[in-house]
């Protein structure tokens, strides 16, 4: 994949094992149309040969403000079914892709915004940051996975809230409710999504698939099952011949420690 095969909503940046993907459409505060959409999914069903990471953003003050309604004007209830299992399907593209996302969030994350971000695997957040779910006040439904992703983040009396109030969370609240993981001033999220990312780009191939295949499914396991797909899991990545490098360089003081310790 290469930034020629993107639509002009989308800029991709690569540097070594990270890609920058941004959303740019600043004169719609970013608004997701079916073109940007269908980008997305081109993109990370196959991120470029050698990215490790991915940093999602958007170009000006906004990350999203949403779906762009337009497509859904004079669409039918068959043709909002086909709609919605689209966005399902990039969604799923991002959440169970072959690349840990960070989405660098500023500004408006809101409507199918803030479902785009709840795809990714890491949320950054700046202070200018606020969320909301406005389509309980403009008659319509969620439909790019939100109701069952952010009810995971923030539960679902807070969701219900969000929909049928139109309250607005701001930066901080989002935060506590549990909607990122990193919180900074300013417009400092860019430079921190790109220190996770060289993190994560440095992590063994397959502790990082464990992570985004395993994981998800043992949390969705009753407990037996979680804990006998943890073992093969676990069993797996320690017999790697990276991990038995790696595990070696630790014992034998070459290792980084916990806390980012030489």
């Amino acid at each position: 994949m290469s930034g020629q095969d993107l639509p002009p909503s989308l800029a991709l940046q690569c540097d070594g094992a990270t890609a920058v993907l941004t959303l740019s459409r600043p004169h719609k505060r970013n608004a997701i149309d079916d073109g940007t959409l269908l980008g997305l999914e081109r993109f990370f069903a196959a991120p470029p040969a050698g990215v490790r990471a991915v940093v999602l953003t958007g170009s000006g003050e906004h990350f999203s403000a949403g779906l762009d309604l337009a497509e859904l004007s004079g669409t039918d209830i068959v043709a909002g079914i086909a709609h919605s299992r689209m966005w399902h399907r990039v969604m799923a593209a991002i959440e169970s892709g072959p690349v840990p996302v960070i989405s660098v969030l500023r500004g408006a994350v809101i409507g199918g915004g803030l479902e785009l971000a709840c795809a990714t695997h890491i949320r950054v957040a700046e202070s200018s940051a606020f969320y909301a779910l406005p389509e309980g006040q403009r008659g319509i439904f969620v439909g790019g996975g939100g109701s069952v992703r952010l009810p995971r983040l923030i539960g679902t009396a807070r969701m219900v809230d969000l929909m049928l109030t139109g309250r607005v969370y701001d930066a901080e609240e989002g935060h506590l409710a549990g909607l990122t993981q990193y919180l900074v001033p300013g417009d400092k999220g860019l430079a921190t999504a790109l220190d996770l990312a060289g993190r994560i780009a440095g992590a063994a191939p397959l502790t990082t698939f464990a992570v985004l295949q395993a994981l998800p499914r043992i949390a969705e396991a009753g407990p037996a099952a979680g804990l006998l797909l943890e073992a093969l899991m676990s069993a797996i990545a320690q017999g790697s011949d990276e991990a038995k490098t790696r595990m070696q360089a630790f014992l034998g003081g070459r290792g980084p420690k916990a806390g980012g310790a030489a």
